[in-house]
């Protein structure tokens, strides 16, 4: 039998209920990213493994992940997701949701380059 790895259908509604109830920050940030703004495609609420990535970008296998004050008691579970994306070959960057308040320009920017475009 061949393992799900992405997007995995039993994981579906937590996908679609993730997306429903985005926070503020991911609504900012997905209006910067979607409909290719970018130059290339992101996707919301992406299912890698037994995680959900908040945007990921399947062509240059970028995951932007968003961080609360909730990440600052779940460093090692950030730390084991993070290990699972790079070892899937999935270049992980982290934003707090300070950042995408304050300084949306400079997380753009951050996520051009590591897009490389």
């Amino acid at each position: 039998m061949i393992e799900i790895i992405y997007n995995h259908p039993n994981r579906k509604d937590v996908r679609r209920k993730l997306r429903k109830d985005s926070t503020s920050q991911e609504k900012i940030l997905w209006d910067c990213l979607r409909n290719n703004l970018l130059g290339v495609k992101f996707k919301r609420q992406y299912g890698v493994g037994g995680y959900i990535i908040d945007f990921y970008c399947p062509l240059k296998r970028v995951a932007v992940e968003i961080d609360g004050s909730q990440h600052l008691k779940n460093k090692s579970y950030d730390e084991q997701r993070t290990k699972l994306f790079n070892d899937l070959d999935i270049k992980v960057i982290r934003f707090w949701n300070s950042e995408i308040e304050k300084n949306l320009n400079e997380v753009i920017k951050k996520i051009k380059i590591e897009l490389a475009i």
